[in-house]
């Protein structure tokens, strides 16, 4: 058994079971161990860029709850997927990263090619370039600790407050006899808060005279959705989700469903005297704009330790899982005689939205929320929404209502170019659900096109892309007009930069990979075409969308 064989039982041991990859020179041992396929070793799956391989990834560990793999390719190919690293750190995604490398540049006995030392080697090796992408980075320095390395690397990605971790696996070692079997190892269990914490918790909501609720990533254990209905339930107390909800938290279709309040957070708490937030990151924006109400905290995090600035009240933390968390509360919370009103007032709010997208049906052009009505409307049952719009995602989330539980995920943090790969990570992950992606034809831009459509053809995975084209960076544009209301920009009527010009056809690229394209001007059509696309993916065959808003 050499180190390629004792890296992959290892991970086997932990309970990896897909390794997602990208092309690379320095993974010749693991390809040839895996070749054997009486080794029953993890899945692997292969795609044509770094950024579609973590995209993946990150899919399929929100869809699954899973903890997979990932290797890359040495220092160049991690230097591609930091971004996506990174992003995986701040949502707290539990993945493991490898990383080949070369320690001997062909002066022993492996023989390398000379492109490892002319091209592909740093000073202190990928670990090092990684170190501020993950929350632990190692390179490792001896085959007689790889396999027993590996299980500490699966055991930290999974430790609270979970995430990536980072290990560089010289090609060296992996050629080399393994020296023992790793001894037993199990991961770690998810904290809990304790008993002083959930009394006080419930204590501050018992004595609540109109408490509200607040989640921005409750969702991403299923089971919490429900524990956290059953806590409005007893409270008569609406659920909110605020500025960027990444899953769906609540169900949507429940009276107590307020949405994602943004600007308007600020009213729709003015009566309110305490708030709960649950796996909230930003509820109000700025964090000193509301200080007279008592804010309780539940979350793995509840300081967000990897933020610079937090600022938020908090008279209550409570640090754990959020899914038996709320199973033990919703044991000692009191059940509330009456109606809290916020029922009637939710109803409101829902059918204004309602009408306002109804209004946009009589654009001249798509609007937005038009977009998130007719999708809505033709969404199957088993539907997953991928998002990476921007200007546009409040729109459309007001608007899919019909999304249950795992069936929505925020692509963008930060950085833009996850979305495509986070599609077919969960498609992978739930190949019988029908798996769409809302994407701004800015973000479009962003992701590794070629790479993830490639993936998807190769390895039957395919999902709708509903492009939100409107021929530019709208975000940007926004924020010359807000900053300068006066300025040149203004005056002018377009900012510098903000223009995708000449528009392309997108449509050809679905088609290149086997796919189906197709392009929407008109509001009244927009239904039949979102349903062809649809039908499309469930027979087997890319689709995309390209939706023509009003220009940037």
């Amino acid at each position: 058994m050499n180190g390629a064989h004792a890296l992959l039982r290892s991970l086997r041991a932990m309970g990896v079971e897909r390794i997602f990859a990208s092309p690379g020179s320095d993974w010749a041992p693991l390809w040839e161990a895996l070749a054997d396929p009486s080794d029953g070793y993890p899945q692997y799956i292969s795609s044509r860029h770094e950024e579609t391989a973590l995209g993946m990834a990150m899919g399929y560990a929100k869809a699954t709850g899973k903890l997979p793999a990932v290797v890359l390719h040495t220092t160049v190919g991690s230097l591609h997927g930091a971004m996506i690293l990174r992003a995986a750190l701040h949502e707290r995604i539990p993945m493991v990263v490898l990383a080949g490398e070369s320690i001997g540049f062909s002066e022993g006995g492996t023989k390398v090619g000379r492109q490892w030392l002319r091209l592909l080697t740093d000073t202190g090796g990928p670990a090092r370039l990684m170190e501020g992408c993950v929350k632990w980075s190692f390179g490792l320095n001896t085959p007689a600790i790889l396999a027993s390395t590996v299980q500490r690397a699966c055991q930290l990605a999974i430790a609270a407050p979970r995430g990536p971790v980072f290990l560089s696996v010289p090609v060296e070692h992996l050629v080399e006899e393994a020296i023992a079997e790793p001894p037993p190892a199990s991961l770690p269990f998810a904290p809990m808060p304790g008993d002083g914490a959930l009394e006080a918790l419930a204590a501050a909501l018992n004595a609540a005279r109109n408490p509200v609720i607040v989640s921005e990533e409750a969702g991403r254990d299923q089971d919490a959705v429900d524990g956290l209905a059953e806590l409005a339930d007893r409270l008569g107390a609406p659920v909110f989700e605020a500025w960027q909800p990444g899953y769906v938290n609540f169900p949507r279709s429940h009276p107590l469903y307020g949405g994602a309040a943004h600007e308007d957070m600020p009213q729709m708490l003015l009566e309110a005297d305490t708030v709960f937030l649950v796996e909230s990151l930003l509820p109000w924006h700025p964090p000193s704009s509301i200080t007279d109400k008592k804010v309780l905290v539940l979350a793995e995090d509840p300081l967000h330790s990897r933020l610079p600035y937090w600022g938020f009240r908090a008279d209550v933390i409570a640090t754990g899982d959020v899914a038996p968390s709320l199973a033990r509360l919703n044991r000692v919370v009191k059940r509330r005689a009456g109606d809290s009103g916020w029922k009637a007032k939710l109803a409101l709010r829902r059918e204004a939205q309602s009408q306002a997208a109804k209004a946009a049906a009589e654009m001249p052009h798509i609007e937005p929320l038009w977009v998130g009505h007719e999708l809505n409307f033709v969404l199957p049952d088993d539907a997953v929404v991928v998002n990476e719009t921007i200007t546009q995602r409040l729109a459309l989330q007001g608007q899919l209502r019909r999304l249950g539980k795992g069936g929505h995920y925020e692509a963008s943090y930060g950085g833009l170019g996850v979305g495509l790969g986070l599609a077919l990570g969960v498609k992978c992950a739930q190949p019988d659900r029908t798996v769409i992606v809302t994407i701004g034809d800015g973000a479009f831009h962003y992701n590794p096109v070629v790479g993830s459509f490639g993936a998807a053809q190769e390895h039957g995975l395919p999902v709708f892309v509903v492009l939100m084209n409107n021929a530019g960076y709208l975000s940007q544009k926004m924020d010359v007009f807000n900053t300068y209301p006066q300025g040149h920009a203004a005056k002018a009527g377009r900012a510098i930069g903000t223009r995708i010009s000449p528009a392309p056809d997108y449509t050809l690229l679905a088609r290149a990979y086997g796919g189906v394209g197709e392009v929407v001007e008109k509001p009244g059509e927009l239904r039949a075409a979102l349903q062809r696309g649809i039908a499309a993916v469930q027979n087997g065959r890319l689709a995309l969308l390209d939706v023509r808003l009003k220009p940037v």
